[in-house]
């Protein structure tokens, strides 16, 4: 038990009726003492056996304290920087009605809103607490016990129960986009989201059909053959291309945790990782994933949008690491495991004085497999070019930002003069820019 704010005004009058006694045995009789120390004495000690009877008995009240019982109900998963509710339960079975203050242990990884709450337990009811947490870390993230503080009759005391079990929640990255993209139809999506489906009618790479000609089709698409045997212009219908694969190249190294507000470089490159699986495996390819700079994690290509809850639980606790990553080793890792011709998307932070190293080893790729290098950019960078110029330091930052950012250009360059695809984007447009390539790549017939 512990006492309550109530509980001091009580001690401090106790301890003022002494000290005032205390006082007047110090007062010389020359100064016409009344000598009213014994009174003030007695008054004391009556105050003090008063105080004190009160607070064993308001403290015994809390002896009796049973049926308390905690529930705690909230998501078992989670998207990372998502708002999200969690409810207490507290059944109560006692007679009488108490005073409670509830505080939920929530995981040190989440931010919260009302997590310390007080009320009143009527007596045989239940009562419901609801607070809401936000993750700012992926990962596994556990909830410890529940503090129910029960007050006493006179409010003088306090009891602590701890109670509730402990549960666990998997903070995955941020899907909303993906979300949102399944709500919809894919041609209403794709103007929402700023995503380009053009249509590719007939101008696929696939073969799939021999229909009537119409207006707008081209004449490399008529059939001659089939025309004169029908005596009228036959085309041919071509789709995209079908049961291709597509093996995403996560960088997890220590360029990765540079932060954009909340979330990390890796984070916004696992959004855009998702969101464009979800777009492959829609289009019925097939998705692989390896992750390197930190531990090493493959999953190979799966086929179906059923399986994109299992790219999910592959990749959503992994954590940027602080060493640097060996772009050569995960190269050779991939083509040690995957061997099939597949678009392969390398999403890192590359700048120019690993581009030389980087361009040699995705030469070893190239043999095989069509690359895409997705350059998350930084938007401080960007920040330090709309800021104002007042002192030296301040141009000396503007013209480090502008020396930077050329050499990006001119790293980027080198990669598209030797055939890679790059898209430069910022953390938070690198989603939909990366799903754009990736249509513009089926509509082409490159892969």
């Amino acid at each position: 038990m512990r006492p309550t704010p109530r509980t001091y005004p009580l001690l401090c009058c106790w301890l003022l009726t002494g000290f005032v006694a205390a006082l007047n045995n110090w007062v010389p009789a020359s100064w016409n003492n009344p000598g009213w120390q014994p009174a003030l004495v007695l008054l004391w000690q009556m105050t003090g056996i008063l105080a004190g009877l009160l607070l064993l008995v308001d403290g015994l009240s809390l002896r009796g304290i049973s049926g308390i019982t905690v529930e705690r109900r909230h998501a078992e998963n989670l998207a990372l920087g998502v708002w999200s509710k969690v409810d207490i339960i507290i059944h109560y079975q006692g007679t009488q009605k108490r005073p409670i203050e509830v505080f939920d242990h929530y995981p040190d990884q989440c931010d919260a809103q009302l997590a310390h709450q007080t009320g009143m337990l009527d007596a045989n009811a239940a009562a419901i607490y609801s607070y809401r947490i936000r993750a700012i870390q992926r990962g596994d993230h556990q909830f410890g016990h529940t503090d129910v503080l029960v007050g006493s009759a006179l409010g003088l005391w306090q009891r602590r129960i701890a109670e509730g079990e402990t549960s666990t929640i998997k903070v995955f990255p941020n899907f909303a986009a993906v979300s949102q993209y399944t709500t919809m139809a894919m041609e209403q999506q794709s103007s929402q989201l700023g995503i380009r489906l053009q249509q590719m009618r007939g101008q696929g790479t696939e073969f799939r059909q021999l229909r009537e000609f119409r207006q707008g089709d081209s004449l490399r698409q008529i059939d001659w053959n089939s025309s004169a045997r029908q005596r009228k212009l036959i085309s041919r219908d071509y789709q995209e291309e079908r049961d291709q694969q597509v093996v995403f190249l996560v960088d997890c190294g220590r360029r990765m945790r540079s932060k954009d507000s909340e979330l990390s470089q890796l984070d916004h490159g696992l959004n855009a990782m998702l969101l464009m699986s979800y777009a492959a495996l829609k289009q019925g390819d097939s998705v692989g994933v390896l992750c390197f700079g930190s531990e090493l994690r493959w999953l190979k290509p799966v086929k179906g949008i059923a399986n994109l809850t299992k790219i999910l639980n592959r990749v959503y606790d992994i954590d940027a690491s602080t060493q640097a990553s060996d772009y050569n080793e995960a190269i050779k890792q991939l083509i040690s495991r995957h061997s099939k011709r597949a678009l392969v998307v390398l999403l890192s932070n590359i700048r120019d004085e690993n581009s030389e190293d980087l361009l040699a080893s995705i030469k070893l790729l190239q043999h095989k497999h069509l690359v895409v290098l997705a350059n998350l950019e930084e938007p401080e960078v960007q920040s330090m070019l709309d800021a104002p110029v007042e002192n030296f330091a301040d141009s000396l930052r503007f013209c480090g930002a502008i020396h930077y950012l050329e050499q990006r250009n001119q790293a980027s360059g080198r990669f598209n003069r030797n055939g890679i695809l790059t898209v430069n984007s910022s953390p938070q447009t690198m989603p939909v820019a990366l799903v754009n390539r990736y249509y513009e790549i089926k509509r082409e017939g490159l892969l």
